[in-house]
């Protein structure tokens, strides 16, 4: 008989229930990965690190939901995580800012891979949520989420130069 495993889904840990006692608008629940719901006001946990457990709170506690054009997502996660930094002492938590830059490198990287141009590969600029516009060859371009899945772009149009 094979064996088969199903993913472990994280305990909750003492930090999770005095956050929950600190922050009682907000819900904690187990996840698959770390994440915030301005809808379900949830933060979701996946295992136990601390310092991302205080920044999806800190999201929460700023009340992030929408950004308009995709670098805000950048200012979005360095204000949360400033947060997290200020929240950090009261629960005797370190963060480390070598893991909010390589965290925070990730979201670059998200941007930068997002403003490629498919056609010629120099930089483009965003013209509308999801859409994007090289300024050297003029082509135009759609991008999905691509937060958690990955990324895919879809030429719209060249225009003539």
């Amino acid at each position: 008989m094979d064996a088969t495993t199903t993913p472990s889904i994280p305990s909750k840990t003492n930090l999770v229930a005095q956050l929950e006692i600190d922050f009682p608008g907000i819900t904690f629940t187990a996840g698959e990965q770390f994440m915030w719901s301005p809808k379900n006001q949830t933060v979701f946990y996946a295992d136990h690190d601390d310092a991302q457990l205080l920044h999806e709170l800190a999201h929460g506690l700023l009340e992030h939901s929408e950004y308009t054009r995709d670098v805000e997502l950048i200012t979005l996660e360095r204000a949360a995580w400033d947060k997290a930094l200020e929240l950090a002492p009261h629960y005797h938590i370190t963060i480390d800012e070598d893991q909010i830059e390589a965290h925070l490198d990730t979201y670059r990287d998200w941007l930068h891979a997002r403003s490629t141009c498919p056609s010629c590969t120099a930089v483009g600029f965003q013209i509308k949520k999801a859409t994007y516009q090289c300024p050297a060859c003029g082509h135009q371009w759609r991008v999905n989420d691509a937060r958690i899945c990955g990324l895919k772009r879809y030429s719209i149009k060249k225009t003539a130069r």
